[in-house]
């Protein structure tokens, strides 16, 4: 676990920027944290540095919005679902056996299924800005971490 105090906007569109050109196709991030803690901010940042062009808003009602860029991403908001088995009736297991990138946004209701291997990104008020907690799960995600925080 390592910890990245984030103190104004720009600097967590910058981790997210660097994070994105270190993922690769079958990534999986799940991020945790208040609302506006700044998840979307995050996803957006991502998103970017993978050459989606599309306007990255979050998919509350739709529970995922899928984006084309230099790897495809799947963008999941799953705050109003009742149940982790509710992700089965949209294909969650295809998305995320997939060769795009998932972001998972309030991953912490879902946990039962996440798969082996992925990055926790946990964003917390912090008193003046945002502190990030990130959790690798598995070894790439490890290099990952590694990578980000140096």
């Amino acid at each position: 676990m390592k910890k990245i105090f984030l103190d104004k906007e720009e600097k967590t569109r910058e981790i997210g920027e660097k994070l994105g050109k270190l993922l690769f196709p079958g990534s999986v991030i799940c991020l945790i944290g208040d609302l506006g803690a700044g998840k979307t901010t995050m996803t957006q940042s991502l998103a970017k540095s993978l050459e989606v062009d599309d306007y990255i808003t979050s998919p509350t009602f739709t529970i995922v919005n899928e984006y084309e860029g230099r790897i495809p991403l799947y963008h999941f908001d799953v705050y109003r679902i009742g149940c982790s088995e509710e992700m089965y009736d949209i294909g969650f297991d295809e998305y995320i056996d997939s060769e795009g990138v998932c972001i998972i946004e309030w991953a912490n209701i879902i946990e039962d299924i996440l798969p082996k291997d992925y990055l926790k990104i946990e964003l917390n008020y912090k008193e003046n800005g945002r502190e990030m907690v990130l959790t690798p799960f598995g070894q790439k995600y490890e290099e990952i971490v590694e990578e980000l925080t140096k």
